[in-house]
């Protein structure tokens, strides 16, 4: 696959889920589901902050990796 086609294939596969979750049901419901405990918004805390330092940690390592000339970097 091509990088355009790549590009064009996650663009269409982005619009169809932004499709489905517009389309999810009611806030009712999910609150519902959800119930009265923390609970998911705990799990939504810990995977932010995971991920945020996981973003952190790739960034250094990308910025080493081109300080150390082992990728090359171009402004964008």
């Amino acid at each position: 696959m091509s990088a355009r086609s790549l590009e064009n294939y996650a663009e269409i596969c982005g619009a169809a889920l932004a499709r489905a979750h517009a389309r999810t049901g009611d806030s009712a419901m999910i609150s519902g589901y959800l119930g009265k405990s923390d609970a998911f918004d705990q799990a939504v805390t810990d995977f932010a902050v995971a991920y945020a330092y996981q973003v952190e940690q790739d960034h250094r390592m990308l910025i080493e990796a081109v300080q150390s000339g082992q990728i090359e970097a171009k402004p964008g």
